[in-house]
């Protein structure tokens, strides 16, 4: 059988895995409610503007000013994470719709899975017969599932791994993409009075379809105690690779977040 088959199977199986998951914690979670605990529920969100809206793979990027609305609503184990994102123009680049399950959470090891519908939207020109152009924006749909491993070494670093799988479900969409890193966080490193920096690098292999590569990227953010309000660039460069797009990618962005928690009774 082929590749493609088995990839796809593979994403139907974590969509499985992640939907009893889910469905297992909240019985759990009835359950203990009812013997008077209480579970801590979230809303975390955030809203940044960039010069240059770059993707989930840090390779792409729309090549225009950007603005992304991120939210997270959920408890300490099962979350449902949308991503927004348009251009500065008002028109839509991608829709995600994340629900994550946080299989383990310990204060070494953490294992959280993921998946997603999705829609990107792509700009094409057609003519008519008098030669008159016109731009048409198209959906593409995706469905995607993630792996994260994470380790975590010490109040400051940790290191691990990430694994997303994407099947295209529209004519003309990437059939397969297979997106795979190793990654580390160094935060916080103290700066100046109450203000710290984050650094986040990353080394990632990517397949989509017949072609493949190999990328560094790094991420570093420059927050302050207390404030909404950080600063944010990520830069990514190509080492090897015959998937189509820029040799080098950048972006600064200035980032608003709020986070909320409530107990259930």
């Amino acid at each position: 059988m082929s590749t493609n088959y088995f990839s796809f199977k593979f994403l139907n199986f974590a969509w499985l895995v992640l939907l009893v998951g889910g469905f297992t914690h909240s019985i759990k979670a009835e359950t203990s409610t009812s013997d008077s605990s209480k579970s801590i529920y979230h809303i975390v969100g955030s809203a940044l503007v960039t010069n240059s809206g770059i993707s989930v793979i840090p390779t792409f990027t729309l090549g225009k000013p950007a603005t992304i609305f991120d939210l997270s609503v959920g408890n300490e184990k099962f979350a449902f994470e949308p991503q927004l994102r348009f251009s500065l123009e008002g028109k839509p680049w991608s829709f995600l719709f994340w629900f994550r399950y946080k299989a383990i959470n310990t204060s070494k090891f953490r294992f959280t899975m993921g998946m997603h519908p999705s829609v990107a939207f792509r700009n094409y020109v057609s003519y008519d017969r008098l030669g008159n152009s016109k731009e048409l924006l198209t959906p593409h749909q995706y469905l995607a599932s993630e792996f994260a491993p994470t380790w975590l070494l010490s109040k400051k670093l940790s290191v691990g791994a990430y694994y997303l799988y994407s099947h295209g479900m529209t004519e003309g969409a990437t059939n397969n993409t297979h997106f795979m890193t190793v990654n580390a966080s160094f935060s916080p490193i103290p700066m100046v009075k109450n203000t710290y920096l984050r650094i986040n690098p990353q080394l990632f292999y990517l397949i989509m379809d017949e072609n493949k590569g190999t990328y560094a990227t790094l991420t570093l953010t420059l927050a302050r105690k207390n404030l909404p309000l950080s600063i944010s660039s990520i830069i990514n460069q190509k080492i090897n690779s015959t998937i189509p797009g820029n040799d080098f990618v950048w972006n600064i962005a200035l980032v608003y977040q709020f986070q909320k928690k409530f107990k259930s009774y």
